[in-house]
């Protein structure tokens, strides 16, 4: 879906914490790089002035680049206006209509709780705002299930077009994730072996080395499935199974969800590290999963039933995030003296923090008859130098009415599909120790396939 470019950037919940971390930096280096054209319009209940805004904005753009220039700051903080009121006021809309007067292609970005998400629909549309070819930005999490994601959908059509919505899903904007695509269709060597006559199985890793910290409310009532593996790490999925796109993303990505089962609640593994019953905001008798791993498949003439596995986590011993394809091992070679036992090769594909690609080779021990692994590797960043924010591509794209990366109605139903039967009929947590890989139950699952591959270059921890 295409629409014209925006002629002003509207931002409710701009005093927020997302804001701090995300969108002021990013903004930031989309002025910096000379993308930036529109004016910029602040909403938040906060009653605050422009010079306070300001200050906000310059601490986080510190806290997050290390610097700031100041020509640059000043050239974006004079495209900013603010307005402050109740979400839920009618005045307020009433407000921005006039800031907004002549606007045809405003791109509105509701970084706020997902609860208010259709009354500011509703008061958007009642005040005329959502005409022509305006669009609204919603921030995950979109819906909390199957049901609730087609009632979301079933409100905000009632409100506006399909291509006038963006979900937004932040692990789209990553460079590394979309660097998958090209990894593998502009490759002759991974195309070759991409295909279940090749691939034994794919293992996905998310792993974060803290824990809840003060977010105990938030993530006691969403869980690890909800919170990366329905959305961020189904996107990955798709990139690596599906096919070349033609267009855009968006019916490669459908085409390969619809190949995939709904996951059997047999072939999931729930675990709660120790102390986080212990976090401000958690039950006391919280059954929330803070890791998962899972078992997939993708039936598909490329795959012909390949199995996926994923495992996700807090306190794991390392922050990583990477794709393994590991290729069907070689048995019964000779070399030397030696009968060689099953030898895996694995393609890796980190998407974390340290972006690239890695291949495991076998090669002779220095000292004996034996092989052991080696790899080959690729530093995305050390190689292609400045990498993007990921809001900096996703704000980038609304902006510029490119929906390519923004999941369509059909992707959000899909993806809950799949995981809808685990939060049915939820599996009983595992404790485990912090610092570990989660439960003996989730090493067990993939056992016979090699077991899970250490991450080859971990992330900076805790980001």
């Amino acid at each position: 879906m295409t629409l014209p470019a925006a002629d002003h950037l509207v931002i409710f919940g701009i005093t927020g914490d997302l804001a701090k971390k995300m969108t002021f930096p990013s903004l930031y280096n989309l002025e910096k790089r000379g993308i930036l054209t529109t004016p910029i319009l602040g909403v938040a209940f906060d009653d605050w002035t422009l010079d306070q805004l300001s200050d906000y904005a310059h601490t986080s753009i510190e806290t997050v680049e290390g610097s700031v220039d100041k020509k640059t700051f000043d050239s974006l903080i004079a495209r900013f206006s603010y307005v402050h009121g109740d979400f839920k006021d009618p005045t307020l809309y009433s407000t921005l209509a006039e800031k907004l007067a002549g606007s045809k292609s405003a791109t509105f970005y509701l970084e706020i709780p997902p609860g208010l998400f259709v009354d500011v629909a509703k008061q958007l549309a009642a005040a005329k705002l959502l005409e022509g070819n305006a669009r609204v930005v919603f921030e995950k999490p979109f819906g909390t299930s199957l049901s609730s994601a087609e009632a979301l959908n079933n409100e905000l059509h009632a409100i506006m077009r399909e291509e006038q919505i963006f979900r937004i899903d932040h692990y789209m904007g990553k460079q590394p994730v979309q660097d998958i695509i090209y990894a593998r269709f502009a490759n002759t060597l991974l195309q070759k072996v991409w295909n279940g006559e090749d691939v034994e199985c794919i293992l996905i890793t998310m792993a974060e080395d803290f824990g809840v910290a003060d977010r105990g409310s938030f993530y006691d009532a969403v869980g690890t499935m909800r919170d990366v593996v329905q959305n961020h790490l189904m996107q990955v999925i798709a990139l690596v199974g599906m096919e070349a796109p033609v267009d855009t993303l968006t019916q490669p990505r459908i085409d390969l969800f619809e190949t995939i089962p709904s996951v059997d609640p047999e072939s999931v593994v729930r675990g709660q590290y120790d102390g986080y019953l212990d976090v401000k905001g958690v039950a006391a008798d919280s059954t929330t999963e803070t890791f998962v791993a899972l078992k997939l498949q993708i039936d598909s003439i490329r795959w012909g039933g390949v199995p996926v596995y994923i495992r996700a986590g807090k306190e794991m011993p390392v922050t990583a995030t990477e794709v393994v394809v590991r290729l069907k091992g070689q048995t019964g070679v000779f070399l030397g003296k030696e009968r060689m036992g099953k030898l895996y090769e694995d393609i890796i594909l980190r998407i974390g923090a340290d972006s690239g690609v890695s291949m495991t080779m076998q090669v002779k021990a220095p000292e004996d008859d034996s092989v052991e692994p080696v790899r080959l590797d690729v530093s995305f960043k050390s190689s292609l130098g400045y990498v993007p924010l990921p809001y900096e591509t996703l704000l980038s794209d609304a902006m510029a009415g490119n929906g390519s990366l923004f999941p369509d109605q059909q992707t959000e139903v899909e993806t809950w599909r799949i995981v809808q039967p685990i939060l049915d009929k939820p599996q009983p947590v595992h404790g485990y120790k912090p610092g570990t890989w989660g439960p003996q139950k989730a090493h067990d699952m993939v056992e016979h396939h090699g077991g899970w591959p250490e991450p080859t270059c971990p992330d900076v921890p805790g980001k």
